[in-house]
């Protein structure tokens, strides 16, 4: 992975053009929305969020939102988007804190990633997490429902247990994208997890 392909033209395709981009900024809150209510439904703290990969930011922004009183950091790769927004500069497989966060984002990060790395990225989100992680993932089941126009299709396309394998040595999913870090401390019920 170069960090030049994570340049302002892909972000402009990918992020910003309503005609080409992967997502709209109405559905991004909306995420968000959800991730929010269901910690605060589980009744998991919020003090501290990062996004590993936030892109231009929408995501993030909308989780400070919604935990206003959560410290939030954003991590990029992109040297456009470090310059651009002030991003802190960092991969996910290598990015280290002092201390680890309630909640970890990593959204459609992954599948750039080769196999290897990927695995190492997936050990360092579970370091990272002391709370819960959203985590996103373009799969191989999805291909059929993604528009190939809209999609980076420039990516590890691997199936979903690929993942789903080795985020449970470190994370229970409860569905939706989010998983809670291992050993839960909150009362999930059996329908609840994925």
């Amino acid at each position: 992975m170069t960090r030049c392909r994570f340049d302002k033209a892909y972000y402009d395709h990918f992020y910003r053009n309503p005609l080409t981009r992967a997502v709209s900024p109405a559905a991004v809150k909306r995420q968000a929305a959800f991730i929010a209510a269901y910690l605060k439904h589980l009744q998991i703290p919020i003090a501290s969020i990062v996004d590993i990969g936030c892109g231009v930011g929408t995501l993030l922004r909308a989780l400070q939102h919604a935990f206003p009183r959560a410290r939030c950091q954003g991590v990029e790769y992109s040297d456009y988007l470090c310059e651009r927004y002030g991003w802190k500069r960092g991969s996910v497989e290598t990015y280290e804190a002092t201390t680890a966060y309630d909640l970890v984002v990593c959204n459609d990060v992954l599948p750039y990633l080769d196999d290897q790395t990927c695995t190492k990225a997936l050990d360092n989100l579970g370091r990272l997490s002391r709370g819960a992680l959203y985590c996103g993932a373009l799969t191989h089941e999805d291909l059929e429902h993604c528009d190939p126009d809209r999609t980076d299709l420039q990516q590890h396309v691997r199936p979903s247990t690929w993942y789903r394998e080795r985020l449970a040595k470190e994370f229970m999913n409860v569905g939706g994208g989010l998983f809670l870090k291992q050993p839960v401390e909150v009362t999930v019920w059996a329908l609840d997890r994925a």
